[in-house]
Order: C-alpha cells, then sequence, then structure tokens
C-alpha cells in the first residue's frame, strides 16, 4: 500500500492535455472572429457619430432657412451649417459631403483593422414623418458598407 503511494502520478496525462487544447482551439476559433467584428463596429461608432453631428446641423439649417444646403466637403459644412466634423488624418472618416435633399455621405477610412470598409460609404437620408412633422433619419441602402460581410456592419437606427 505504501509503494502505491509513492507511485502517485503527478501531472495531467496527455487526453487530459489533448482535451483542454481541443476547448482552447474551439473557444478561439468562435471568439476571435467576434472580437474582430466588434473592434470594427466600435471603429465604426465615430462615422455614426460624424453624421449625427451633421444632421443636427442640418435640421437646425432647414427650419432656419427653409431648405438643405449642399456641401460638397467637411469646410463647406463647417461655413455653412457651423458643424465640425474631423476628417482625414487619424478620423475614420474620410470624406463627408451633404446634398441639397438632406442626405448626407460620409466614406470611411483609415479602420487598419478591416481594409475590407475602408473606402466604403455610410449614406443617412431624411424623411418627414407626416404625423408629427418631425425629421426621420435612417441608413440609407445605398451604403456600399451595406455590402461588405452581408451589412453585418451596418449601423441600426
Amino acid at each position: 500500500m505504501i509503494g502505491f503511494m509513492l507511485r502517485r502520478q503527478k501531472g495531467f496525462t496527455l487526453i487530459e492535455l489533448l482535451i483542454v487544447i481541443a476547448i482552447i482551439g474551439i473557444l478561439s476559433a468562435i471568439a476571435i472572429p467576434m472580437y474582430q467584428s466588434q473592434t470594427i463596429k466600435a471603429k465604426l461608432t465615430e462615422v455614426t457619430h460624424a453624421l449625427s453631428t451633421v444632421s443636427s446641423g442640418l435640421v437646425a439649417f432647414r427650419v432656419q432657412n427653409g431648405y438643405w444646403p449642399a456641401c460638397p466637403d467637411a469646410q463647406t459644412i463647417m461655413a455653412s451649417i457651423g458643424v465640425g466634423v474631423a476628417v482625414g488624418g487619424n478620423s475614420r472618416v474620410s470624406r463627408i459631403a451633404t446634398a441639397d435633399d438632406g442626405t448626407i455621405t460620409a466614406t470611411i477610412g483609415n479602420v487598419v483593422t478591416s481594409p475590407l470598409i475602408d473606402g466604403t460609404t455610410l449614406v443617412l437620408k431624411p424623411t418627414s414623418d407626416l404625423t408629427t412633422g418631425g425629421i426621420i433619419w435612417s441608413f440609407d441602402s445605398t451604403s456600399t458598407l451595406a455590402a461588405v460581410a452581408g451589412g453585418s456592419y451596418m449601423p441600426k437606427r
């Protein structure tokens, strides 16, 4: 009995180690793509924030002047509606413009983790709510971001 106690096994068996490695492999196969997807979505919040800022300024401009201004770039947006948007450099917005129907188009850039979405656009369109007289903003299907990864990166609104 004492001899048996001295030869007691220390450590893990090969089967136990293989099972742990298999579990870690399965978890990482699921977790890493989800993490990358959520990282990209988090970086896109900078773009949606810029669109939200410009949309607020556009609504105020329309209420005051009665029409939507067409602004081909961020400098014109700043001069026309008084809203500053960071464009280029470290910003995730490489270009932003508004049309005379109130549509805002932002070109996405500087998303290093996913070159697939660099250069895609995100389009925000206004529609009039006839019951309240307000304006409803929605992301348009003409956004080229909708074609990337089956539209999984499109923001919900």
